[in-house]
């Protein structure tokens, strides 16, 4: 009877041993898919987060390129108006140069 016993002992044994080896594995499993889980959660967020980033590097390269542009039309217009204001200096005073330069070539100095 006791051999009996002793037999069933080991055997309950084993039996736990297994489960609990079935146990290990399960959690071995879960952790790995978890694991994979949070890499992918990684890469994912990581993804999102460059296609922001680069979305408003764009943006800005975009308003920079537009700046350019706006700034050449702002310089275009500053020469313009300089321009016109020169000419219009000019042709008020130009009569007055033109006597100047015809007195001073006229006369005949000693």
């Amino acid at each position: 009877m006791e051999a009996n016993r002793g037999q069933n002992g080991i055997q309950l044994l084993l039996a736990a041993e297994q489960e609990a080896q079935h146990i290990v594995n399960a959690a071995r499993s879960a952790k790995l898919a978890r694991l994979k889980q949070a890499k992918e959660e990684a890469e994912k967020e990581a993804a999102e987060f460059r296609a922001h980033m680069e979305a408003e590097f764009q943006k800005k390269l975009a308003e920079r390129s537009g700046d350019s542009g706006a700034n050449v039309k702002r310089l275009e217009q500053e020469t313009d108006a300089k321009i016109r204001h020169l000419k219009n200096e000019a042709s008020k005073i130009s009569q007055d140069v033109v006597q100047m330069l015809l007195k001073h070539v006229t006369s005949v100095k000693n």
